[in-house]
């Protein structure tokens, strides 16, 4: 019963969140928009020197998607904690974490999952080999959820707190470089032809990991806010 509950209750903040994004279509262009722009600027900035832009691609289009995944991070939980809604979703009879997970989830679909489509398509401007194309592509597949699931705790810890958008990149980015070391990584054993099965590895390992452990670290520190 209580799975069928919390399934329940995850499909409903999912749907939720998704409909309350469609009435905010610029908190959703925004992070898109910024990608797009910052990763068309390094090949217009240094010229059509394939070598070089294929050695930096793989790096300038991880970086670039990192840094557009914390531009909304603050509004993950902020629009709920000012309306009253977070404490409404504190009383349901489903545990916080699967409130979290649904709440990570519309996120990674709004964020997450456009920056993985775009990239592919950017990464033509560097001349990437197709099958390094895909490696990114995968890499990013695994990694922005992990971006999102560490993104969530940042968020929960510095909710209510002036400045808070600011905390938030503090406190998160050196928590995503194992994931941009990996990310970046993999595209670039992909290109030395040296396989990209091991950084590909641990990107989901460290999904898993975040995706268990996650919702509920975010549940314990959104309790605590609403204290």
């Amino acid at each position: 019963m209580s799975t069928t509950l919390g399934l329940s209750v995850l499909r409903s903040v999912i749907q939720r969140d998704l409909r309350l994004a469609m009435r905010r279509k610029s908190d959703v262009l925004t992070p898109l928009f910024f990608f797009v722009i910052v990763v068309s600027l390094f090949p217009l900035g240094i010229g059509a020197e394939r070598d070089m832009l294929r050695q930096i691609a793989p790096g300038v289009l991880w970086v670039a998607a990192l840094l557009a995944a914390i531009l909304s991070l603050n509004r993950l939980f902020e629009q709920d904690h000012a309306d009253g809604t977070l404490e409404q979703m504190l009383l349901t009879p489903a545990p916080l974490g699967m409130v979290v997970l649904g709440k990570v989830m519309a996120y990674w679909l709004l964020t997450g999952l456009p920056l993985t489509v775009l990239a592919p398509i950017l990464a033509l401007q560097f001349d990437l080999a197709s099958s390094s194309i895909w490696v990114l592509a995968a890499s990013l597949a695994i990694g922005t959820p992990v971006l999102s699931f560490i993104g969530a705790i940042g968020a929960s810890l510095t909710l209510g707190l002036r400045g808070g958008s600011a905390l938030v990149a503090l406190l998160v980015l050196p928590l995503y470089v194992p994931v941009l070391i990996f990310g970046a990584g993999s595209v670039d054993a992909a290109a030395a032809g040296l396989g990209a099965s091991a950084h590909l590895s641990l990107l989901g390992a460290v999904l898993v990991l975040t995706g268990f452990f996650a919702p509920w670290a975010t549940a314990a520190a959104l309790r605590i806010a609403l204290e």
